[in-house]
């Protein structure tokens, strides 16, 4: 997904009751001249931060608009942590060395007055710095808005800021060391004094921590500092020479500590860290927190994201935290329902992730810990039994996968599933093997329909607009069958291939909209064209709406390999689509033949996860079926009608949330406290053993991500699409000629 820039944090104040009266552990410190324009914003910002222990000295730099003073003043008097300190105009330097002065932490935040900061950050920087005690500042990614827009993602060059400043202005700064090298020079009233400053740092061996997360917003206008000394030659050319200056002290080899972070051969044991704060002042909601891998598009994810959507507000309270490192397309779509949201690798190493887990159940009063696909998480289960005995803890496994790991997240499920109080899974068959094949009780594990959003997947509530066969050239009156999924082998992309030749044999004009990307996306374009289908099979891409795509296809075509219970499925049929699918994870709890067509599955899983050659039999079943339901169309409009009545007789999202939260307030029954406490006391008895189980654990997780950061999964991909260009295969033939492949025998 396109990063959104309209979704600024600070439009509204969120007044969550946050526990405001505790000492400070951080100062924000924040110029104010003449600020009233942009600064409510801003003020927004700083009190929706999920970290609320700081102060907040706001020093009014000589402000001249009586307007702008009194805004400043009115905000000042709603929350007892900010304090106004007045000076004659000195700028912006003399106006954070004031507030430095008078700050009682030993944390500086310079923040100015028209800037932005997502909820977390303080949260972040604070924790940057407190895992990291031999560095001096802990700073995240950046990006620019209003009159410039772009992300700042740069990994940190001491060599590079001698002569570029791709640090921005605000960050967590220990005071010992701005004391140390002066604070804020003052030597001139506009110049660049937070690049001087940094480079003051490094001049002093003093190195920062790079969170690897867009937490900063930088709001460019023509009035700004840096537009300021940037349109004036004079204030130019000193701001240059006073760079210059300090430049040259700075040792280039001076490194910041980056995430994500892969050091291997540690082997710390698991920390549950004294803490004693809370961050609401009452307790008066069921407080889950979520535990999954990232959040990407997918089936799952969009689960999940549903969970966060849809949950009772008034009743729970839900945090989420991420344990793989990943791109989080769909943050900003969680960011609309959840506040308090961390991905742990992007400012924690995994020896870490312990310590940051077990003060964020102390801090958020967690009463219910929800996993769902985090291995991390899973392995740190035995550890939080035996740490937290009130914390309740379950799990929802999708499906299991014997091609990965023998059983992917089912089999870890299995290993702890004498210590979570219940799994719950998307289908019956799920269940049964959660049951048969990693011996679980009956009546520890409960098919939870995940279901769709019947209100938004519903076609007639979906806008006119641009038709989407017209954009990728197709005829409106052409069939078309809908592909939409993960380009990966597990959605077996190239028996989609196979199908659609067979189809074209018998429905000429038939077309196949590809919608999605994923790892085998380019290899599968490749194969399109090698194959001439062109002119069969389309490629939208990814899209952040399948709405219209459902809306003008005549069939979804299923062909995974392995699936829970697919989301395209639900979505589908509630927008009256029929729907074609192999016949695995539960596809045949919801697909019947009044709704579209199941088909067997000829292929082993296990052995055979990536193929390129498939069962003919098994294609032309594929083909028969998508041949019959276009066939007949009083029975296919039939189909249409019957697909919408399937979802709302008992598979949506409204269903599955209230039966999840029946769930959670059976969790907080006495009698399941008793179990679960009784549980953590034996485990005590293991203390060690628990504790190196996650241990190695942490280890194993570090090697993988090496090899990972050694090898990038997209290599084979991008091999392929060189191979197969022009000049990738004259320089193939040119090799065989002159026997060059001889050498590598």
């Amino acid at each position: 997904m396109t990063f959104d820039f309209s979704k600024e944090p600070g439009k509204k104040l969120l007044n969550r009751g946050m526990n405001i009266n505790e000492k400070p552990l951080v100062s924000i410190v924040t110029p104010y001249y003449n600020a009233g324009k942009y600064f409510e914003q801003t003020y927004n910002c700083v009190l929706n931060q999920t970290f609320p222990w700081f102060e907040w000295i706001i020093i009014n730099d000589g402000s001249t608009n009586e307007d702008d003073v009194k805004k400043l003043e009115t905000l000042a008097k709603n929350d007892p942590r900010i304090k106004i300190l007045n000076q004659e105009n000195k700028g912006q330097s003399s106006a954070r060395n004031l507030g430095i002065k008078n700050s009682i932490t030993e944390i500086i935040i310079p923040l100015d007055a028209d800037d932005l900061i997502i909820p977390t950050y303080i949260e972040c920087v604070f924790w940057g710095l407190m895992c990291n005690e031999k560095y001096s500042w802990c700073y995240t990614d950046s990006l620019g808005f209003q009159g410039q827009e772009y992300l700042w993602k740069k990994p940190f060059s001491a060599e590079v800021m001698k002569h570029d400043n791709i640090l921005t202005c605000t960050a967590a700064i220990r005071k010992k060391d701005l004391l140390e090298v002066g604070c804020y020079d003052e030597v001139e009233k506009h110049y660049d004094e937070d690049w001087k400053l940094w480079l003051e740092l490094l001049s002093n061996k003093k190195a920062p921590v790079h969170i690897n997360e867009i937490g900063f917003w930088y709001r460019r206008t023509d009035s700004g500092m840096g537009a300021t000394v940037r349109k004036d030659k004079e204030l130019l050319g000193k701001s240059n020479e006073i760079i210059k200056n300090v430049a040259q002290n700075v040792d280039s080899t001076i490194k910041a500590k980056e995430y994500y972070c892969s050091e291997a051969n540690k082997f710390n044991i698991p920390e549950n860290i004294e803490w004693d704060r809370k961050v609401f002042k009452e307790h008066n909601k069921i407080n889950v927190l979520m535990i999954m891998p990232w959040m990407e598009m997918g089936g799952a994810d969009l689960f999940n994201l549903d969970v966060v959507r849809k949950i009772k507000k008034n009743k729970y309270e839900v945090s989420i935290l991420t344990t793989v490192k990943a791109e989080n397309t769909w943050r900003q779509r969680f960011e609309e329902y959840a506040t308090d949201i961390f991905d742990l690798t992007s400012f924690l190493d995994v020896e870490d992730y312990s310590k940051f887990i077990s003060y964020f159940i102390k801090s958020r009063q967690i009463d219910v810990i929800f996993l769902t696909n985090s291995y991390y998480g899973y392995y740190l289960v035995p550890w939080l039994r035996k740490e937290f005995p009130s914390v309740a803890i379950v799990d929802y496994v999708h499906m299991e996968e014997w091609y990965w790991r023998n059983g992917g997240y089912a089999r870890t499920s299995g290993a702890v599933g004498e210590i979570v109080e219940k799994t719950y899974v998307c289908n019956e068959k799920t269940r049964k093997v959660m049951i048969d094949s990693f011996n679980r009780k009956p009546e520890d594990v409960k098919t939870l329909y995940i279901g769709v959003d019947k209100d938004k997947f519903d076609v007639t509530k979906v806008a006119k607009g641009e038709s989407i066969k017209n954009d990728l050239g197709i005829e409106t009156s052409r069939p078309t069958i809908l592909f939409p999924c993960r380009i990966h082998p597990q959605k077996r992309p190239f028996l989609m291939v196979e199908i659609a030749k067979e189809v074209k044999k018998t429905i000429n004009d038939v077309a196949f909209i590809v919608v999605g990307d994923g790892p085998q996306f380019q290899e599968l374009q490749i194969k399109v064209k090698n194959d001439n289908l062109q002119d069969t099979i389309y490629f939208a891409g990814r899209q952040s709406d399948m709405r219209p795509y459902y809306k003008e296809s005549d069939i979804t075509l299923i062909c995974s390999l392995k699936e829970g219970l697919a989301l395209t499925a639900y979505e589908s049929l509630s927008m009256s689509t029929p729907v074609i699918s192999s016949d695995v994870g539960g596809q045949a709890e919801l697909i019947d033949e009044k709704v579209g067509i199941i088909v067997p599955l000829l292929q082993d899983e296990e052995d055979s996860l990536d193929m390129r050659e498939f069962n003919n039999e098994e294609i032309m079943s594929y083909v028969d079926a998508i041949v019959n339901i276009l066939g007949d169309k009083d029975k296919y409009e039939q189909m249409c009608k019957n697909c919408r009545k399937r979802i709302e007789e008992g598979f949506s999202t409204d269903i599955m949330i209230e039966n999840l939260q029946n769930e959670f307030e059976w969790l907080m029954s006495d009698e399941v406290l008793k179990n679960r406490q009784q549980v953590s006391k034996d485990l005590r008895k293991y203390n060690a053993l628990i504790n190196d189980y996650i241990t190695l654990y942490s280890e194993y997780e570090l090697l993988e991500n090496s090899f990972k950061d050694a090898y990038d999964g997209n290599t084979k991909n991008e091999l392929m699409r060189l191979a197969n260009s022009r000049w990738g295969s004259r320089l193939i033939r040119m090799a065989f000629k002159m026997k060059i492949n001889k050498l590598f025998k």
